[in-house]
């Protein structure tokens, strides 16, 4: 499992500074951020992952080193990847952070595999 730590401890940090319930865990080959038991954030080599507003898919695939997320042959709306060389500065990575965030606050948790 490789990733960029000074990448993630930037997340870490401006995850952390919401005072909200957060949580790692290691999956896809990288470190993903559960905010409220839901799925955030991940950092893999080269890239970040985010669960954003499937509202805003069209608009943030505009943007510069954003692209969808491809599961399974289909892509997965409300889903991105962002390469980290458009993370530059802690701005533009708290521009994408936040936007996640926001989502978070509304997302549905996914469903409990009964057991």
């Amino acid at each position: 499992m490789s990733y960029d730590e000074k990448l993630t401890d930037n997340i870490r940090e401006l995850i952390a500074d919401t005072g909200r319930k957060v949580e790692e865990k290691k999956m896809f080959g990288g470190l993903c951020f559960m905010v409220d038991d839901k799925m955030c954030v991940g950092v893999n080599t080269g890239r970040i992952m985010l669960r954003l507003d499937p509202a805003l898919n069209e608009t943030v695939l505009e943007e510069e080193g954003c692209t969808p997320m491809v599961h399974g042959g289909r892509m997965m709306k409300g889903y991105v990847y962002v390469s980290e060389s458009v993370l530059t500065t802690r701005k533009r990575l708290a521009y994408w952070i936040n936007l996640a965030l926001a989502f978070n606050l509304i997302a549905q948790p996914a469903k409990k595999k009964k057991k």
